[in-house]
């Protein structure tokens, strides 16, 4: 088979970073939904209901890469899948008292933690430029969300949550391949809503109560959940997992964007200082991975399909 000309490549390579970065915008916009709707309806309960939307419309797009997975690769995608629960489980009670801008920003820096623990927990070599990244992250941190010597409970949160992201990330890294991706996310949509849906049992189903906040479910069950689940892969397909990256980098400042235009949250010093420190160390570590060569292990140039992180 004839190679595309390179005017395809690039075109579709531009096409791509669009895509990419409309996906990025999307799931940017859930975060100051999603705080509005935990108000209204208990977060285990909301997660449920929206990963179970999600893994049925997956299944329908995605069944036969699903059914062509093994045994093994079953159980890789249900221990993924706890896994990511417990990250969106942690994630969304956090927003239930942090700002969204500032969860926006303290989730981002996942890109900066899966690097600082592949070297504590994998013994994986990390450039210095890591490391001064990490630094600079967490001046970052405590500007957004230091409340004197403290840290308040909901930021805390969010930040575990960028840990165990983090922590998902490097085991998609060791197990996951192209050929299993699309199968996997369809088995870890469906393990987040069971493992969500036991968390809800004990206190009974809350469901949304009216017809705007099933209208804010259904556009994040959908839209920024199968919806860019696809769009993301048929991006990433066609981008290096730096440029991809370096796109979704973008995802924390659409959140503050968000959140500033519509989710009546105030322009502060400390969101645009400390925002600003964070989203400099995530481009430090993408811009010094690019540098990188093609030999470069995983975790220092991770492949793309495990870049999915909305919320």
């Amino acid at each position: 088979m004839t190679a595309p000309p390179p005017a395809v490549h690039d075109g579709r390579s531009r096409l791509a970073v669009l895509l990419l970065l409309a996906v990025t915008a999307v799931w940017g916009s859930t975060f100051f939904l999603i705080r509005d709707l935990v108000e209204h309806v208990p977060s285990a309960d909301f997660l449920a209901v929206r990963f179970g939307i999600a893994a049925v419309l997956m299944f329908g797009l995605f069944s036969r890469q699903t059914r062509a997975l093994t045994r093994r690769e079953l159980t890789l995608g249900a221990g993924l899948g706890v896994l990511y629960a417990v990250a969106q489980l942690l994630q969304t009670v956090g927003l239930e008292s942090t700002a969204a801008s500032v969860s926006g920003f303290l989730t981002g820096t996942y890109i900066v933690l899966t690097p600082v623990l592949g070297a504590l927990l994998l013994r994986d070599h990390v450039p210095r430029a890591a490391w001064v990244a990490a630094l600079i992250a967490t001046a970052g941190i405590g500007v957004l969300s230091l409340q004197g010597l403290a840290m308040g409970f909901g930021e805390a949160l969010t930040l575990g949550s960028a840990a165990v992201y983090a922590l998902h990330i490097l085991a998609l890294g060791r197990w996951s391949t192209a050929s299993t991706a699309l199968g996997l996310s369809t088995v870890q949509a469906a393990v987040i809503a069971l493992v969500c849906l036991v968390a809800a049992v004990p206190d009974g189903i809350t469901l949304p109560g009216d017809g705007g906040q099933w209208v804010s479910l259904l556009y994040m069950a959908v839209v920024a959940g199968a919806g860019a689940l696809l769009a993301q892969t048929w991006a990433q397909a066609h981008l290096t997992a730096t440029r991809a990256a370096v796109v979704m980098a973008m995802e924390p400042v659409f959140a503050a964007v968000f959140a500033v235009l519509f989710g009546g949250e105030a322009v502060t010093w400390r969101l645009l200082v400390g925002g600003g420190l964070v989203l400099s160390a995530m481009y430090l570590v993408e811009l010094r991975a690019g540098a990188h060569d093609e030999g470069a292990s995983a975790l220092e140039d991770p492949p793309a399909e495990i870049l999915h992180h909305d919320v």
